[in-house]
């Protein structure tokens, strides 16, 4: 059995979940999902970054301890997951003991093996993304990823010689053309790195910074929040082995929106070089959800709260619009009426639609049962090629978590399907004396029914609850229809959505 293990990023606690949480989580639930479809040991961690400065700001302006405030803020994630229907194999906090302790010993490593020095630093900082920046990152005088104000600072702390390893990054990058998803991704951080790369600020003086995990060698000073975080990917599963004895380390996937890139792709791996360590075999940076061509912010009032949706609409059918709506890799919007027509048109008209003429008219003419087709010609074997041409799409795409075109491979087998009833019109076979028309109605039912139970397989790591309502209506176990199956009780399983209009 092959194995496979996801993460994603560890997301910080100073506000509730939004939609940029809940389709990074949704999207690595459903490509986890599909990797234990198809056989793999498949496993995927989330969990919180509970250390730094906005963590200490946000407790101090409550009235608070950081740690009060983190225990609640981690909750509001822990309880979303599950309303998302979140499958995760372990949620991590980064003020755990032993990720703590971890954190605490590779920092030794680095330190005795001299690649970490101390000096005294000036530099423009943001609160903001807790980092220095140089004058000419900075955009009208201000952080370039928040667009906050930034101070003068200038203090000891400790370095990381990541300029030390700059060009075996860059030849890695270059060798492993694939690790960075989607491609303009890769060029976009081999643009960054045709630049001098600068060593790694890991420290914060205590006396400004009291949150955080204790700098081994020096007490005065506590980890930098982004190195701290980013060894969650190996410290929440060093003690843990898939099914066949093997580490879960190296991960599959990280998968991060595009905010983060450079944490992850020059942080994080040369980090992993100076330690030894095997490196991620992918990162996969995906989008931002826009509306009306921006990013959406609280700030602005253009955020998304995903629970609206689910608690309106269902869990599945959001489910459903986050992977079908976002190529993965590019920007997407989120329109209220493109939620709308998505889930009226390839649910309830499409999928809905087949499922519940072929329960229907099987239950009216087979006594409720699969009947066994008599004898399937072209029109059968063309209508099943969809489907194993969409399974065998999925096998060979999850691998670069092209979920969107899945999708819409699987809804062509169903399209397909709509149109082979409208020509075969079983309706009008049912009303027939002739046997070779009953017959024929019942090759046309249980041909319906396997296209059927092929595209709610293969939709369930996306609508678990909703494709597990399908598989029962056509009375489906886990391998093809044989005939006899005995059907369960039909449900409008995606009822179009009515919305007045004003």
């Amino acid at each position: 059995m092959p194995n496979f293990y996801a993460t994603t990023p560890i997301y910080y606690v100073n506000d509730r979940p939004h939609i940029g949480h809940a389709y990074t989580t949704v999207l690595t639930d459903v490509l986890t999902r599909y990797h234990k479809l198809f056989g793999y040991d498949a496993f995927f961690m989330t969990g919180v970054d509970e250390h730094g400065q906005k963590v200490q700001k946000a407790a101090a302006t409550r009235g608070i301890s950081p740690q009060q405030h983190v225990d609640e803020y981690s909750e509001h994630f822990r309880n979303l997951w599950p309303k998302l229907n979140i499958d995760y194999g372990y949620f991590i906090r980064t003020t755990d003991d032993y990720h703590k302790k971890f954190v605490q010993d590779s920092l030794q490593v680095l330190y005795d093996k001299g690649e970490i020095y101390s000096k005294e630093y000036s530099g423009w900082y943001s609160v903001g993304e807790e980092r220095f920046f140089e004058e000419s990152e900075l955009v009208d005088g201000k952080d370039p990823i928040s667009g906050r104000a930034v101070e003068w600072l200038c203090e000891k702390n400790y370095f990381f010689k990541m300029s030390k390893y700059q060009q075996r990054l860059i030849d890695y990058i270059n060798e492993n053309p694939n690790w960075i998803l989607p491609d303009f991704r890769r060029n976009e951080v081999l643009g960054f790195l045709k630049k001098p790369l600068n060593d790694l600020c890991i420290s914060r003086p205590k006396s400004r910074l009291a949150w955080g995990i204790p700098i081994p060698f020096d007490e005065e000073f506590v980890t930098y929040v982004w190195v701290d975080a980013l060894e969650n990917y190996i410290s929440g599963v060093k003690d843990r082995k898939h099914k066949d004895g093997s580490p879960f380390w190296p991960a599959d996937f990280h998968i991060i929106g595009k905010d983060i890139l450079t944490t992850h792709c020059i942080y994080w791996p040369t980090i992993i070089m100076a330690m030894g360590w095997e490196l991620p075999k992918h990162v996969l940076a995906h989008g931002w959800w826009l509306i009306d061509g921006s990013k959406m912010s609280k700030t602005s009032g253009t955020g998304v709260n995903p629970m609206d949706y689910v608690d309106t609409y269902g869990v599945d059918v959001f489910r459903y619009f986050l992977i079908r709506e976002m190529v993965v890799g590019l920007d997407a919007t989120f329109a209220h009426d493109s939620f709308v027509r998505r889930i009226n048109s390839d649910l309830a008209n499409d999928l809905g639609n087949g499922l519940n003429r072929i329960h229907k008219l099987t239950l009216t003419n087979f006594d409720g049962k699969i009947p066994a087709p008599v004898e399937s010609g072209e029109q059968e074997a063309e209508l099943l090629s969809y489907s194993q041409k969409a399974t065998q799409f999925a096998k060979e795409n999850i691998g670069e978590a092209k979920l969107s075109l899945v999708v819409e491979e699987i809804l062509n087998s169903v399209k397909a399907l709509n149109r082979y009833l409208e020509i075969t019109a079983p309706w009008k076979l049912a009303k027939s004396t002739e046997q070779k028309d009953k017959d024929k109605l019942a090759t046309v039912l249980y041909t319906g029914a396997e296209v059927l139970r092929i595209a709610i397989s293969l939709l369930s790591p996306i609508m678990p609850q909703k494709m597990e309502q399908g598989r029962l209506m056509l009375g489906a176990g886990d391998g093809p229809l044989k005939g006899g199956e005995v059907l369960g009780k039909g449900e409008a399983l995606f009822p179009r959505i009515q919305e007045e209009k004003e």
